[in-house]
């Protein structure tokens, strides 16, 4: 039995809007133009060598809105093609940044379980689209926190203190705002499926 538009219900914000592998694929590359752009999006904190930066909350909401796979594609496209020598890493850097390349890998692990969680429907509901994000997050500290300590050779206090720490605030904000920007875009993506009449 085949779907029609009327009957189809879109998992993620992305499904709404067309479903064609060659939609998959420009999405898929204007999620990683995403995450290159607000990677130059820097501020660097003294003494700290992992900057704040726009990559991570444009990591969550490429996840978040297109699901699990084209997520992983997006951030695996971004890491490769930055490995390869494209000045899209945080400071219009690139190739292997020793002290913040895991976070990077992060980026990976984040938008798998991110994307995940979106096709599950955690994005229709405010605390939850809140909850997914701090998921996201949890798992870009859970590699790049380690990473750090080990490509530097600090102690783990110092790991954190540099790498976890001075973000939690700013994170929590962007979970709050991503919680937004899906209630809104489900508003408008239920809106647009009402018949008209």
């Amino acid at each position: 039995m085949s779907l029609t538009i009327n009957n189809f219900q879109p998992r993620v914000i992305a499904d709404s809007v067309a479903r064609s592998r060659v939609f998959d694929v420009l999405l898929v590359a204007a999620g990683s133009l995403f995450i290159g752009v607000a990677a130059q999006v820097s501020i660097h904190l003294p003494g700290n060598p992992v900057p704040i930066t726009g990559q991570t909350f444009a990591v969550l909401l490429v996840a978040a809105g297109t699901g699990l796979l084209r997520g992983v594609a997006s951030t695996v496209l971004y890491a490769a093609l930055g490995l390869v020598g494209v000045p899209w890493f945080a400071d219009a850097s690139s190739g292997f940044v020793s002290a913040t390349f895991g976070y990077i890998l992060g980026f990976i692990a984040a938008a798998a379980l991110v994307g995940w969680l979106a096709q599950r429907g955690w994005t229709r509901a405010p605390w939850r689209t809140a909850l997914a994000m701090v998921v996201g997050d949890l798992a870009i500290y859970a590699i790049g926190v380690p990473w750090l300590k080990a490509a530097i050779g600090l102690t783990w206090a110092k790991a954190v203190s540099l790498g976890l720490t001075p973000f939690l605030v700013g994170d929590l904000l962007k979970a709050v705002l991503a919680a937004g920007l899906f209630t809104g875009a489900w508003a408008l993506v239920n809106r647009s499926r009402q018949p008209r009449g």
